[in-house]
């Protein structure tokens, strides 16, 4: 029995359960597995880590099964035309998405859920729920072994979160990049897996959340659905897209120093410039992809919006985000975003590494991406 067999078996242990659905997972993990245990050089905690990480996801999709064996209905919901925002990381997607939770009529996954999404949440129930402290310890204990973190990625247990973590059940996510030198992996992630059945998933789980607690009206957000941007549109024919824009040379360093406060916990020699290297890899992909799908007619289903004017005054932009997704930005929700951003202080101070650790230079990247900042005006 292989590495991956044992892990699979670890979780239907733990569980007790041993429906996992479509086999579709199976690739990503055997691929996951022997490349961190070829290339990802963990040191004990790391080793450690990643085998919980692995075993946490598979039981979560055991789980989600479960739930659907009991409930077979769920699957008759229905994921209409939601907003998705995407785009380059780091570039206020984060507040951005924040903002649009205060809409008490939209639905998005919530940090909580996306940790344990099983038993499905009620609406009766939603403030009380148990997880929330869970999840709340959990990101404490995190920003212990992580210090950086929570000036990085400012988030509560009730905050919206990426939906990486549900596509980690099938294993073809990017989450794994964050702490772990995988390079074989995200060969055969970036331009050779099939995440078709990885989005059919995501929506999945996301039928699930709104069973029993609407709203039904989703914003989502993933930098990383640029990389994957077909099949994201294929699996979400209706979606919406809201694009966030930074300068490249704020963006792609900062990234790259993200996954080094990731990695160091769990590698005693990570490689920075590697990690240089993926980061600004990823992002010229991803915006490649990008654009290539908005130049193929589909411009009209993205807002966009740059990182400056909206850190100054989001409350300046929203109005025309409403706007282009037909919607009320009703005065309760107004309220709310503006009592949101009042008592949620920039947190930016924390210790910058010098972007020529990860071998990367501002004019060099600015020059490399001229595509990008050419295409969206992007100063």
């Amino acid at each position: 029995m292989n590495r991956a067999e044992r892990l699979i078996r670890r979780a239907s242990e733990a569980t007790s359960l041993s429906d996992f659905g479509e086999e579709s997972f199976r690739e990503g993990l055997a691929r996951l597995v022997a490349s961190a245990d070829a290339e990802a050089r963990l040191n004990e905690r790391g080793r450690e880590a990643f085998d919980a990480r692995i075993i946490a996801l598979l039981s979560q999709r055991l789980a989600v099964e479960h739930c659907y064996a009991l409930h077979p209905e769920i699957e008759e919901q229905q994921i209409v035309a939601p907003l998705i925002g995407l785009g380059l990381p780091r570039t206020g997607s984060t507040a951005l998405a924040c903002l649009l939770a205060e809409d008490p009529n939209v639905r998005s996954i919530r940090t909580w859920e996306a940790i344990s999404p099983c038993p499905p949440p009620e609406a009766a129930s939603i403030d009380a729920d148990p997880r929330i402290a869970q999840a709340q310890a959990a990101m404490e204990s995190r920003a212990r072994l992580f210090p950086r973190m929570t000036a990085m990625l400012p988030s509560t247990a009730t905050s919206p979160t990426e939906c990486q973590m549900f596509m980690g059940y099938d294993f073809k996510s990017q989450v794994f990049e964050a702490f772990a030198h995988i390079p074989t992996y995200s060969a055969w992630l970036w331009h050779h897996a099939d995440l078709v059945p990885t989005y059919r998933y995501v929506k999945r789980v996301l039928k699930l959340l709104q069973w029993r607690c609407p709203p039904t009206r989703w914003r989502l957000k993933n930098p990383s659905h640029s990389l994957f941007i077909g099949a994201l549109s294929r699996v979400f024919p209706d979606a919406r897209y809201c694009m966030t824009h930074r300068d490249v040379a704020s963006v792609i360093p900062s990234v790259a120093d993200v996954y080094l406060e990731l990695s160091k916990a769990y590698c005693d020699d990570v490689d920075r410039r590697a990690l240089g290297r993926l980061a600004a890899d990823f992002c010229e992909l991803g915006m490649r992809r990008m654009i290539a799908f908005r130049d193929a007619g589909n411009d009209h289903r993205f807002f966009d919006i740059h990182f400056a004017p909206f850190q100054r005054d989001p409350l300046s932009i929203l109005p025309a985000l409403y706007d282009f997704l037909g919607e009320e930005l009703t005065p309760l929700t107004r309220a709310r975003m503006e009592a949101w951003r009042r008592s949620t202080p920039r947190n930016d101070s924390y210790e910058r590494t010098d972007m020529a650790e990860f071998g990367l230079d501002a004019a060099g990247l600015r020059q490399r991406f001229r595509f990008y900042s050419d295409r969206f005006d992007v100063q």
